[in-house]
């Protein structure tokens, strides 16, 4: 058994293999959700200390903190140890931690628990959310004048992640983030769709990302600019994804989305679409013990 320290996620290859191998048991981080992560940590390598714990070529176990005090964690069922070295690692680098699991991860719930970790109830959370790739509804008819399509050029890349900044009021996801993310595996352009206002702007969009060991597709992220709300744009692009993820052979289409009533309407939109919970996570947090 080893283990391998990073700056950054640089090993985002060998955490996607375990999210592979993991996946049909857990329900959570799809290999796509770990790429996405990715872009977001793109030039921020100092505020993400990543371990690796390996044995031979296979993938065991990792961790990816978001300094100060958030903890992303996976560790294969099989090897539940492994839950308690990865955290011991978490806290000697890190202050106290927030940890998000899911109902379908039992071995790091009681590694958590028997660490003196907290769950909070009451606040945010993620709802996983599944449906099949059989039976899907057409895709909707759009307004007149607007257009689902992938991304063609630059100006379609740069517009692109001006939707996302606009539709999240956020600032992380630049041209270049993007235009980086679209060269990461398992990135397939027929699967990230956007849609084009009459005048050529981009509007909306669905990024989708296929996992093709397993045949199951996610949805990351969703949005719709700000001024184009309420006219079915996103919707409609989502289910041209779903069909795209059929045409790839795939049987699965997953989504995580918030399952709290503060943050209602992304849930609301997949549940429209035939998607429904199959899962969700909780926060362990507090001043562990070792």
């Amino acid at each position: 058994m080893q283990r391998h320290e990073h700056a950054g996620p640089a090993a985002l290859r060998a955490m996607q293999s375990l999210a592979t191998r993991t996946f049909p048991a857990t329900g959570y981080h799809h290999i796509g959700d770990l790429a996405w992560n990715w872009c977001l940590a793109l030039d921020r390598a100092d505020q993400c200390p990543t371990a690796v714990w390996t044995q031979g070529d296979q993938t065991l176990a990792w961790g990816w903190l978001e300094l100060p005090d958030t903890l992303m964690l996976q560790v294969d069922p099989e090897h539940p140890e492994l839950a308690h070295e990865a955290l011991t690692w978490a806290e000697r680098t890190a202050g106290p931690l927030s940890i998000d699991v899911t109902e379908t991860e039992p071995h790091l719930i009681k590694a958590l628990e028997q660490r003196g970790y907290t769950r909070t109830d009451g606040g945010p959370f993620m709802a996983c959310l599944g449906r099949p790739l059989a039976d899907l509804p057409d895709i909707p008819h759009l307004p007149d004048g607007y257009s689902i399509r992938p991304q063609r050029d630059h100006a379609d890349v740069a517009g692109r992640a001006a939707a996302h900044r606009a539709a999240f009021g956020s600032t992380r996801i630049t041209t270049e983030r993007h235009a980086r993310m679209r060269d990461t595996w398992p990135y397939r352009p027929e699967h990230d769709l956007i849609v084009a206002s009459p005048t050529g702007e981009v509007v909306a969009y669905c990024q989708g990302w296929y996992d093709p060991t397993n045949g199951i597709g996610e949805f990351e992220p969703v949005g719709t600019h700000p001024d184009h709300r309420r006219l079915g744009l996103a919707r409609a692009a989502c289910i041209a994804v779903l069909h795209a993820f059929a045409d790839a052979g795939g049987h699965r289409a997953i989504v995580y989305s918030r399952g709290d009533a503060a943050y209602p309407i992304p849930k609301r939109l997949c549940e429209s679409m035939g998607f429904t919970a199959y899962t969700r996570t909780h926060t362990y947090v507090g001043t562990p013990t070792d």
